[in-house]
C-alpha cells in the first residue's frame, strides 16, 4: 500500500499519476458545524438523563451517549490533522479541538495531538508510537478471557499508555484543556447533577471499550496477515466515525479530511481495491477475543535508528 513508499513517490502519486487527489488536500468545513451539533446534541441528553433513574442512565450513556462520545474523539482526530481550519490556522483547530473534548468529560484533546503526529511519522516505533501495546499487554492479555478484559479496559490503557512509553513535557496548551475541561464538568455537575456527570464519564468509558465502534483499535493496525500492517474498513460505521475505517488512505494522506477518503479510494483503485480489509467492525472484536494466534502482541514494532523530530 501507498505509506510503505517513499514521500517522493506518493507525492508524485499525487501530483502527476493522480493530479485529482491533491485537489482534495484542504479543510472541511462541514466539520465545524457537525461538532457544534454533537455537542449540542449531548448537552440536551445530560438534561435529559439527570432525572432519570441509574438504569436509564447506563442504558442510554451506552446505547446513545457513547456513539456520539466515541464519534466525539474520531472528530477531534480529525481537528489534530488541522481539518477544521486548515494549516493555515493552526492554533484554531487547537482551540476548537478543546471545544470538541468537553462532553468527552475527561481532557485529551491536545495531548492527542501531540502523540498522534509522531503515530504518523514513526508508525510502530519502539518507545514512540504509544498505539503500541506496552510488553505487559502482550504478556498478560493473551488468553480469550483476559484479550476480552482488555478490549473493556481499552481507554485507560490508551489513557495511561504514554506516561509509561513516551512521557511528554506538559504545555501550556494542555494546561488550557485540563482547566477547561475540569471546569465544564463542574458546571454541568452544578447544574445538572451527579446523573449527568455520570452519564458523560460512562459514555465515554463505555463508548470506546467493549463498543461496536471501538473495532478500529484493533483493525487498523493488527496483524491478522502477516506482511499487512494497516487495514481499512469500509462497512456503514464510516458514517459516524468521518470515515477513520478508511485507514490506508489516510496514513498515505493523513492532510486529506475523512470526508474525502473514499474518493482517494476510488481514484487510486489500483492501490486499494486488492488490498485485505474489514466490512465488519464487530467481527474484528469477535475474531481479536476468540483467535489464540492474536493478542495485544500481534504489532509490527520497529527499533528506529537516527534522528527523530517528536511533537
Amino acid at each position: 500500500y501507498l505509506f510503505e513508499i517513499s514521500e517522493d513517490e506518493l507525492d508524485w502519486v499525487a501530483h502527476a499519476k493522480y493530479p485529482e487527489i491533491k485537489s482534495l488536500m484542504k479543510p472541511d468545513p462541514n466539520l465545524i458545524w457537525i461538532i457544534i451539533m454533537m455537542f449540542l446534541t449531548q448537552l440536551a441528553a445530560f438534561y435529559i438523563v439527570k432525572d432519570l433513574d441509574w438504569k436509564w442512565v447506563i442504558f442510554g450513556a451506552y446505547v446513545f451517549g457513547s456513539c456520539i462520545n466515541h464519534s466525539m474523539t474520531l472528530a477531534i482526530h480529525e481537528i489534530s490533522h488541522n481539518a477544521a481550519f486548515g494549516n493555515c490556522k493552526a492554533m484554531w483547530n487547537r482551540w476548537f479541538g478543546m471545544f470538541a473534548n468537553l462532553p468527552i468529560g475527561i481532557p485529551y484533546s491536545i495531548s492527542f495531538k501531540r502523540y498522534h503526529m509522531d503515530h504518523h511519522r514513526y508508525l510502530g516505533a519502539d518507545g514512540v508510537d504509544v498505539d503500541i501495546p506496552t510488553d505487559f499487554e502482550g504478556w498478560f492479555f493473551c488468553t480469550t478471557f483476559r484479550k476480552f478484559i482488555w478490549v473493556i479496559l481499552q481507554p485507560l490503557f490508551y489513557a495511561f499508555r504514554p506516561l509509561f512509553i513516551n512521557p511528554k513535557p506538559i504545555t501550556y496548551l494542555e494546561v488550557i484543556n485540563i482547566v477547561a475541561q475540569v471546569t465544564f464538568d463542574i458546571l454541568i455537575y452544578y447544574f445538572l447533577g451527579i446523573k449527568s456527570l455520570v452519564y458523560m464519564l460512562a459514555a465515554s468509558l463505555l463508548g470506546l471499550g467493549l463498543h461496536p465502534i471501538s473495532g478500529h483499535f484493533i483493525a487498523e493496525h493488527y496483524m491478522f496477515l502477516k506482511g499487512h500492517e494497516t487495514y481499512s474498513y469500509y462497512g456503514p460505521l464510516n458514517l459516524f466515525t468521518f470515515n477513520v475505517g478508511y485507514h490506508n488512505e489516510h496514513h498515505d494522506f493523513p492532510n486529506i479530511p475523512g470526508k474525502s477518503l473514499p474518493l482517494v479510494r476510488k481514484i487510486a483503485a489500483e492501490y486499494y481495491d486488492n488490498l485485505p480489509h474489514y466490512n465488519s467492525w464487530i467481527k474484528v472484536l469477535y475474531d481479536f477475543v476468540m483467535d489464540d494466534t492474536i493478542s495485544p502482541y500481534s504489532r509490527m514494532k520497529r527499533h528506529q535508528k537516527g534522528e527523530m523530530v517528536l511533537e
